[in-house]
């Protein structure tokens, strides 16, 4: 493992459990009426994308648990069709995914 991967595989997993934090008894209807809210997450999204794709082939090859290639296709998404990004999708990959996402990460991040 490259000492970058380790980097990057830390900060999905912080970002992942920011994102974590910021739904954590927060129900769609709270969701759709902040503003603020939205945006974050969807930044963070962005944010985990971007350091998944920086993650080496090698590294992601050896760990196809974590599913790189959808976690950097919604960070495509998010920055280059902003403006359709579907708050569906953020909400359930926020609320769905993400902490799957951290429970896959947990231990990679420890070794």
């Amino acid at each position: 493992m490259q000492r970058d991967d380790e980097v990057y595989v830390g900060h999905m997993l912080d970002l992942s459990r920011k994102v974590a934090s910021k739904t954590a008894g927060v129900r769609r209807e709270d969701f759709d009426r902040d503003e603020n809210l939205r945006l974050a997450l969807a930044h963070l999204l962005q944010t985990i994308g971007e350091a998944a794709r920086r993650v080496s082939r090698e590294y992601q090859k050896a760990h196809p648990e974590i599913p790189w290639g959808g976690i950097v296709g919604m960070r495509h998404k998010v920055v280059h069709d902003y403006m359709d990004v579907d708050e569906d999708v953020v909400w359930k990959t926020s609320v769905e995914e993400i902490p799957r996402l951290v429970a896959a990460l947990e231990p990679l991040a420890k070794s």
